[in-house]
């Protein structure tokens, strides 16, 4: 695949509030594209990089949704499932962000997400349906305040040696592409939670993930939705109910 350039954008975007209980829903399937998000949710966050990455930010209206005072609207007129993104497009709304952003990408202008070359595009499919895994496996830990598990580093390990797999760039298939979107936005979180919260360095012996987070932290589309890390560690302290641990030298390392 081709290095795919992103359109030029003229810096961060103003973002509309995000709706409470108190707030009116927008004017539904009145021929508007809309993505309803939170905007520090790392679920919404990929579907919200595909929209920037292939320029379509006058294409595809923002709606932050304030999950912590979640609009009745939203589970009882867009989507039943009550749960981001969501994407409002052509009389209907459609759900789950691994499915959307291979929507957004091939139903979209913009720069394709994913190569033609068969080999690569088989890998991305099967690294694409691992990411639910890799989240569960890195999570699960951080929320039972277990020791740092044999599944968790396999899965740590395993992206290691995904993004080995071609050698014409920094990314999982060599350029960037919806896989690195599948995936930065748990790692961008787990770096800062395990580091934070368990005294423990995903990056460590992991030099492939390391270029990985230093590369990706150049394009645009990405930063454009990144969160304050301190504030993102304040939401882990409460959603995961997790609280910071003593370092420790037993083996396996604590989160």
């Amino acid at each position: 695949m081709a290095a795919a350039a992103a359109p030029r954008s003229s810096g961060k975007e103003a973002l509309p509030a995000a709706l409470g209980s108190a707030s009116e829903p927008p004017r539904l399937f009145d021929g508007t594209t809309r993505l309803y998000i939170c905007y520090f949710c790392p679920f919404a966050q990929r579907a919200w990089i595909t929209r920037n990455f292939k320029g379509l930010q006058d294409k595809i209206e923002l709606v932050g949704i304030d999950l912590q005072d979640k609009p009745a609207w939203y589970k009882e007129k867009v989507y039943e499932q009550g749960t981001v993104p969501s994407l409002e497009h052509n009389g209907k709304i459609m759900g789950e962000s691994l499915d959307l952003i291979k929507y957004i990408d091939s139903h979209f202008e913009g720069p394709a997400l994913l190569p033609e070359d068969p080999e690569k595009r088989q890998f991305a499919d099967e690294l694409i349906a691992y990411a639910n895994a890799f989240t569960k496996a890195l999570y699960s830990p951080l929320i039972s305040k277990a020791d740092l598990s044999a599944e968790t580093v396999a899965a740590l390990d395993k992206i290691e040696a995904a993004l080995s797999k071609f050698g014409d760039g920094p990314f999982f298939l060599g350029q960037f592409s919806l896989v690195d979107i599948a995936y930065v936005t748990i790692i961008e979180r787990i770096q800062i939670y395990y580091s934070h919260i368990r005294k423990y360095e995903i990056t460590n012996g992991r030099p492939n993930l390391e270029k990985f987070i230093e590369e990706i932290n150049r394009i645009e589309a990405y930063t454009q939705t990144k969160n304050d890390p301190l504030y993102l560690l304040d939401l882990a302290k409460t959603h995961l109910k997790a609280r910071p641990l003593p370092e420790t030298n037993a083996q396996p390392p604590q989160l």
